[in-house]
């Protein structure tokens, strides 16, 4: 007899339960990936849109720059000519002392704009990430002498290296570094901390940099890489917005959250082209603990 014995049948129920259920599988992977890949290209829209108006900002920024820097040089020529006329008269000199000490300031917001503004184009080789850190902790050591800072760097790997553009990179952890001393300046015990991981499997290297300061305000911590946002009565508010865009540069990314103070950490690549992606993206809205 053709009829389908009790055995056929549920051989038959069972393949189609099972095709139903690989078929059901299948459905929520392909559903969650059309989510994430929304998700993803909401983002990417969202980074597009923040780059062009940075862009814009900077080119507006690096014009001014450019426009006062001329007069800012007059000025501290004056300045440094009446210095020197008014010698037998002191608090002539004083101001114009006072005069020229203020150009000065005015130009380090000049050199701030315009770094933060032009096109970052990495000159990458392989750099020892422990000489890398011990040369940024050297550029603060008066400030760390000053405030009594106990720096500790023993966990960072002396045989890991990365390719960076060293000078870019110097400027970074410097940036980062000083910032960690000026949140501990008041705080007794003062330690900086300094480690390295390396990730293998994805092929990158992490530099870690902690303070035990007073941390990052929670309605901040989502501002600090936007440029000119800043929190201390001087400054350009431009240092942190420069750090993200060099490790931008360099197809890195950047973390940061609070730990008992502010907790920076930069995942570079070990290998990055000489002609990473650009752009002037130092995204804002960023939410507390994600990568940037």
């Amino acid at each position: 007899s053709n009829m389908p014995t009790p055995e056929d049948l549920a051989q038959i129920i069972q393949a189609y339960n099972t095709v139903t259920e690989r078929l059901q599988k299948t459905h929520e992977q392909l559903s969650g990936e059309v989510v994430r890949l929304r998700k993803e290209l909401a983002s990417t829209n969202a980074q597009l849109q923040r780059s062009k108006r940075l862009a814009a900002l900077g080119e507006m920024a690096a014009g001014i720059a450019h426009e006062i820097r001329n007069p800012l040089a007059a000025i501290h020529l004056y300045a440094g000519m009446l210095q020197e006329d008014l010698v037998r008269m002191k608090p002539q000199q004083d101001i114009a002392s006072k005069i020229a000490s203020a150009v000065r300031g005015l130009e380090g917001i000049v050199t701030d704009v315009l770094t933060f503004s032009r096109e970052l184009q990495p000159d990458v080789r392989p750099c020892n990430v422990l000489e890398l850190v011990a040369r940024a902790i050297d550029m603060q050591k008066p400030a760390i002498l000053q405030h009594n800072i106990i720096v500790d760097d023993e966990a960072v790997d002396d045989e890991l290296f990365v390719n960076v553009d060293h000078e870019l990179m110097h400027c970074a952890l410097t940036n980062i570094i000083r910032n960690a001393i000026e949140a501990m300046s008041s705080v007794k015990d003062a330690t900086l901390r300094v480690s390295t991981e390396c990730d293998a499997t994805e092929q990158t290297a992490k530099i870690t940099i902690r303070d035990n300061g007073s941390g990052i305000d929670t309605d901040d911590i989502d501002r600090i890489f936007n440029p000119f946002f800043t929190t201390r009565n001087t400054g350009t508010g431009l240092g942190l917005a420069i750090v993200h865009r060099i490790v931008d540069a360099h197809a890195g990314s950047i973390l940061v959250h609070n730990d008992n103070g502010a907790v920076f950490e930069l995942i570079l690549p070990f290998e990055v082209s000489n002609t990473a992606p650009q752009s002037n993206d130092t995204q804002a809205d960023v939410p507390q603990g994600v990568l940037l």
